[in-house]
């Protein structure tokens, strides 16, 4: 989506039933600007997520109509490893995740072609891959052919979604919904195999709107969310299911606002989290990181 056309849709919602939470909360101190975005590769980033075999780098993703590639990025924003998925359209990926899979000994990626701007498609797909390890001195790029593809349709209708979250506790895949006030939440419950064509329920509303981006902690305790303006934190207690926990008003985290924010990662130390923007020109992008205190 260009800024101006993402400006106007923000600001239709703010005026809708969707009331985002006052509730500010003092758990995160304020961002801090890290590596600044030079690399021409990375123009239009609309998907982040901490690497769980690669500590402390990244993986980040192009949005539609850009190669099938992710990337993976250390906190300068420069490019480590670039891995092409072979057989694979990226249609419209909006969100990527990292975490447990049908093996329990391994770690795996979860890209999300997710996303639908006009409602125009029936299916979406998720791409489930082994996440690679990487070490300085090793190529810089690599082609992975062996990959899951999970396609699914919505409960109810045709509709955008740029969000994708993996409970690291069941398995479970979810998606959110963005042009709505409120959004909903869907549910792909685990196992869900790569053959045929799933449906993903819609289990719950939540009363923000615009969502791009979401992300479980590593430990599945919290929640993060994100506007092109604001940043949602919901706590899951012990024994807590993922909706209720998501039933009550969630917190607000001071958001340094950036030009088209799209992207948002727990680390998976849990000791905070990273934001990143699209490209926007004449605008300088940066990395940022906000340490939970």
């Amino acid at each position: 989506m260009k800024k101006a056309l993402a400006i106007c849709v923000s600001l239709a919602i703010s005026c809708s039933n969707g009331k985002p939470s006052q509730n500010f909360s003092d758990k995160f101190e304020p961002g801090v600007k890290l590596g600044e975005l030079k690399d021409k590769n990375l123009k239009e980033v609309s998907g982040l997520a901490a690497s769980i075999n690669n500590p402390r780098l990244l993986w980040a993703h192009n949005d539609h109509g850009n190669k099938p590639e992710i990337f993976l990025v250390d906190e300068n924003l420069d490019v480590k490893l670039t891995c092409t998925l072979a057989g694979v359209e990226n249609r419209d990926w909006e969100d990527i995740t990292t975490g447990p899979g049908p093996d329990p000994s391994k770690n795996y990626i979860y890209v999300g072609d997710i996303g639908d701007n006009n409602g125009d498609y029936k299916h979406k797909f998720i791409y489930r891959l082994e996440e690679p390890k990487w070490s300085p001195g090793q190529s810089n790029t690599i082609t992975i052919s062996s990959i899951d593809k999970v396609t699914f349709q919505l409960s109810d209708e045709q509709k955008d979604t740029e969000a994708l979250l993996l409970d690291p506790k069941s398995k479970n895949l979810y998606v959110v919904s963005k042009r709505e006030s409120p959004v909903h939440l869907y549910e792909l419950k685990y196992p869900y195999n790569n053959t045929g064509t799933l449906t993903a329920e819609k289990v719950m509303s939540i009363p923000v709107s615009i969502i791009v981006a979401a992300d479980f902690s590593a430990k599945g305790d919290a929640i993060l969310m994100k506007d092109y303006s604001h940043v949602y934190y919901w706590s899951i207690p012990p024994s807590t299911s993922v909706t209720d926990a998501l039933q009550k008003p969630p917190f607000e985290i001071p958001y340094v606002k950036e030009p088209q924010g799209e992207s948002i990662a727990w680390a998976k130390d849990g000791s905070g989290f990273y934001t990143l923007s699209e490209s926007v020109k004449k605008e300088n992008i940066y990395l940022y990181f906000y340490k939970a205190k």
